[in-house]
Formats: C-alpha cells, structure tokens, sequence
C-alpha cells in the first residue's frame, strides 16, 4: 500500500470510529472464493473501531441442499410460502452458514457470535394464500446486539426469526438487514451481492439522494433483476428511517469493502439521507440571508465582497444548508465555458453559531460529489486564511496558477488578493 492510500484511508478513521456498519452478505458471496477476503476486509474495519453486525442470506447454500437431499423448496428468498420442507432446508442452510462464519472469523482472529435477534411473527394471509413458515419481522433485539459490539464480538444474523413460542420462521435478508440497520441506528448498510447495484452513466458508482433514488425505482423497475429492486428499495426505506448511507458493492470483487468504505468516489450504488437533506440550491428570496450571513467574513477579508446584485446574478450556481429553515451555511460551485473539465468550489461559510459541527465538511462534500457527477475532473478552491481546512478536511493540495481558466486567472490577477490555488483531482 502506497503511502498516499493509507492517509486516506485515516482520514476516514475519526469519521467512523465507534459508529455501526450493517452488512447484508448474500449467500452466492459466501459461497464464493473472495470470502475470506471479505473476512480480512471486515477484520481491518473492526480495528478501526467500528462495530460490524452481519446479516446474511441462505439461498445459494438452499438451492445446493435441495439438489443433494432432492427436496424442491416452494421459495428460496424467504419471500412467498415457506412450507415445513423449505423451512428445514433453511435451517440446515444456516446452520451450515453460520460454521464457516465462525471458521472465518476465527482464522481472522475475531470474535463472533450467530444470534437470535430478530423475533419474527408469521406473515400469515396474503391474498387469499397462507404463506405457512415464511415470517416477518416483529422486532430486533437491539440490546442484544450492542451488548455483544461492546464486548467487540461480530454479531450474526441468519435470515431467521423465532417467535415468544420457539418457532421459527424464514425471513428475507435484505429485510432483516434493514431493520437491524434502524434499530441500531447504523451509520451505514452495506448490501454486498454478485453486482454493483446501478449502473450509470458509464461508470459502476452511482449516487442518489432519498427522492431521486425513489424516481430510479420507479422508472427502470421492469429493466433491474428482482434482487437489486429489493435491495434498493430496502436501502431506501433505511434511509428514510434514519440510516445515514446505503451501499450496494459487489462482494465478489476483492477489496470491494474497503474500496466503497475509503474513498470518496466509492464502487458501488450510493442512497444517501441525512445531511445531504438540509441542504437545497439556492433561490432568488435566499440572497439577503446569504449576504447577511456572510458579512463579516468578507470584512475579515475571508471571502471576496459581494453584492446583493453580484449574488442575485450567480445565484444559480449557490447551495445553502438550512436547520429548521433558516440557512446556517452556504457555498457555490462555479463551472467555466473555456475549461469544461474545470470547476470551483467558492464561498464556503458556516454561521459562527453552528461551527465546529461538521457542516462544512458537509458542503464541501456535497459540492464536490456534484462536480464529480457533471464530470468535472479538477475542483479549485482559492483561499487566503483558510487554506489548512480546505488541506486537511476535504483532501485538497497546491496548484499551480495555470491551472486557473483565462477568465479566472484575469479576475485573479486583478483583485490582488494573491490567494493560495488548491485543486483535489475528481478522477
């Protein structure tokens, strides 16, 4: 590993430290020879202090034992009817999961530990058809499992539930990766299955906000295999209930783990919530907020002057962040006719009120992911007094002033600020 990759990879180690990871492994991976990749990968994660609990599918291994022991299951995926036969085979599927779990993570030198979280109720009646042994989730022991993280044991999950009875029922994985990714308030839920989830304009990495990923379902639903509509649309509703990121990676990829987790640009499909929805374009009734807001930065000559006429006309290109609908932050992202490939990052300011709080970080993100999906290599950002920030939080360096497009380097040249250029590469 290169010296550059491992600082970047600590620069994400204090975002993440102490939070929560739910990964969704489907059964094809596990039976795959990059699962014990994938093991080392969730060991490296584990010493960085962030807790992993892993829910995990059973089909792949269900198909295999139905073909052995020459039993047709009525349903492979825990959704449908599960008579008494699948259930058996499901048990036994698990059962077969869980030993090499335990034989993994033991090699890795991890503690783990297959649970009986999820307390599940049966599905019952679905028009007209009793769905027998197939369950749905009632509740996640939630306490269970952190008392387990604590004692810095991997939970793990199988796509089972048992009910207040000692019956036990199929459940569906990406599901129940779900709703443990709610209960404990995850940080993230990383689906991994045999694909990339989306893939888009050219590339395999693809990022939606809560509201567009919901238009992409709905639009391309007939044209996505059954498998990734599920895990879409399960991250969707995690986002929507608190979870801050959902991922769709190929687990049959090595270092597909790491690789989604430490890098901006990620590999998978991205549903992200949160933060990203405090933050909104700018309209023509935002510029006095933003000229009152950022008043005192410019006459600490931080930030160039503007007036209410010079923001009126580049209000287009503002974003602003919004607690409780008043604007606590604000920044803009420029793009240049004579360098297509060229664009920057201006403005960037947060309320002294609300410092200290991450929110910059956060804008400077949401900038710089949409430089990167307009295809945007070079992102610059000029600065006098706060270049260190740009440095050290959003992994900005030195750049030469002819870097500049003509017309900025004019505009540069004549107020005689002689601010310090620093560009991050997109790609």
């Amino acid at each position: 590993m290169r010296p550059s990759e491992l600082r970047g990879i600590l620069s994400y180690t204090s975002k993440f430290r102490d939070k929560t990871f739910v990964l969704g492994i489907d059964s094809e991976v596990i039976a795959h020879p990059n699962f014990r990749n994938l093991i080392l990968d969730i060991s490296v994660l584990r010493s960085l202090n962030i807790d992993i609990v892993v829910v995990h599918g059973a089909s792949h291994q269900i198909k295999s034992l139905s073909a052995a022991l020459r039993v047709a299951p009525s349903n492979t995926d825990g959704m449908g009817v599960t008579d008494e036969a699948t259930l058996r085979l499901s048990i036994l599927a698990s059962n077969q999961i869980a030993h090499e779990f335990l034989e993994t993570f033991s090699e890795a030198d991890r503690r783990a530990a297959v649970t009986n979280a999820i307390i599940a109720h049966p599905s019952g009646i679905v028009s007209g058809t009793d769905q027998g042994w197939t369950g749905r989730v009632e509740r996640v022991d939630a306490a269970y499992l952190q008392n387990l993280l604590a004692q810095g044991v991997v939970p793990v999950i199988p796509p089972l539930g048992f009910d207040g009875e000692g019956r036990t029922f199929r459940v569906n994985s990406d599901g129940v990766a779900q709703e443990v990714a709610e209960a404990l308030k995850a940080a993230k839920l990383i689906y991994l299955a045999n694909n990339n989830g989306v893939v888009g304009a050219g590339s395999l990495s693809a990022q939606f906000a809560v509201s567009e990923a919901a238009d992409y379902i709905r639009k391309h639903r007939a044209t996505l295999a059954a498998d990734t509509v599920s895990k879409l649309e399960h991250s969707l509703t995690a986002c929507r209930n608190g979870v801050h990121r959902a991922h769709l990676i190929n687990g049959l990829q090595e270092e597909a783990l790491l690789s989604e987790v430490f890098s901006n640009e990620g590999i998978g499909t991205m549903i992200y919530a949160n933060e990203y929805e405090a933050i909104r374009r700018a309209r023509k009734k935002d510029v006095r907020p933003i000229v009152r807001l950022i008043k005192n930065s410019v006459r600490e000559e931080e930030l160039i002057p503007r007036s209410e006429a010079d923001l009126a006309a580049q209000i287009g290109d503002f974003y602003v962040f919004e607690i409780d609908r008043n604007i606590v932050g604000c920044v803009a992202l420029r793009y240049y006719q004579s360098e297509p490939l060229t664009a920057e990052l201006e403005c960037l300011f947060v309320s002294g009120g609300h410092e200290n709080q991450g929110i910059g970080r956060k804008l400077m993100k949401f900038v710089e992911d949409k430089a990167r999906q307009t295809g945007v290599d070079n992102l610059l950002v000029l600065s006098t007094r706060t270049f260190n920030y740009f440095q050290q939080k959003g992994g900005f360096t030195d750049a030469d002033l002819a870097l500049l497009p003509p017309e900025r380097r004019a505009k540069y040249e004549a107020n005689q600020r002689n601010s310090k250029v620093l560009c991050k590469k997109l790609r």
